[in-house]
């Protein structure tokens, strides 16, 4: 009678991730499957199944995976509602704007032909969408306190080694990435469009949290003299 071998923390911790995945994987591919194929008018949209698959999956490993390595960041990220009006106001024009209308005008724009878009620049997109979410696992692993809103959580410090040595951002910049990424995935040059909607409102967020974070959080200042730019390196 052979003696089972103990399972590996390795393949403990490999289960606890694939169930998780799988919990957020399905009911996003439902989702945003809703809001592309419907508007698309047919299933026959291969840019929006590799889009699916891409975003969806990205998606759902990183958010199984810091559920496990880091709990409490997921729990400040669960906390969507700001505390003042005015980011009220952004969080639901971008939220609204990225995860509805932009893949929505997408689709339509597939399905009325406005956009004629060779296949490498939709792959290129889904590379985009690739970067972004790289870059958003590099902030969460130096910053447990990237939070949705805009507010000073309790033992938050500054964080200037990793991307915040570069930019003081690094978070808004995978956003940027991830707003260019979607229509050119989903085969829409229209779509760039939104981009011109997202830009000068990001800019707006940026400065009035810089506004505060300079007033509540200790060191933040000193921080602000040392990494001189908050998006892109040598321009803003």
């Amino acid at each position: 009678m052979t003696q089972q071998s103990a399972p590996t923390a390795e393949g403990i911790t490999l289960k606890r991730l694939i169930v998780p995945t799988m919990k957020i994987f399905f009911p996003g591919m439902i989702a945003f499957g809703v809001l592309l194929f419907l508007p698309a008018g047919t299933l026959n949209y291969w840019q929006a199944w590799v889009f699916l698959i891409v975003f969806n999956g990205l998606l759902s490993v990183s958010t199984a995976y810091f559920a496990i390595k880091d709990p409490a960041l997921i729990e400040r990220r669960k906390n969507v509602v700001e505390p003042r009006l005015g980011q009220k106001i952004f969080s639901v024009v971008a939220a609204g704007t990225n995860l509805v209308v932009l893949p929505v005008f997408s689709a339509l724009d597939n399905r009325f032909g406005w956009s004629q878009m060779p296949v490498y620049v939709c792959l290129i997109g889904d590379g985009l969408i690739v970067v972004a979410n790289i870059i958003y696992y590099y902030v969460f692993q130096f910053n447990s306190f990237v939070g949705s809103t805009i507010q000073i959580f309790e033992g938050q410090k500054v964080i200037s080694t990793g991307p915040y040595a570069l930019v003081r951002h690094p978070k808004y910049v995978g956003d940027l990435f991830l707003v260019i990424g979607i229509p050119l995935a989903l085969g829409s040059w229209w779509g760039l469009v939104i981009i011109a909607v997202i830009t000068p409102l990001l800019a707006w967020r940026i400065l009035d949290e810089e506004s505060l974070l300079k007033k509540d959080l200790p060191g933040y200042v000193e921080y602000m003299q040392k990494v001189h730019y908050r998006l892109v390196p040598y321009l803003w």
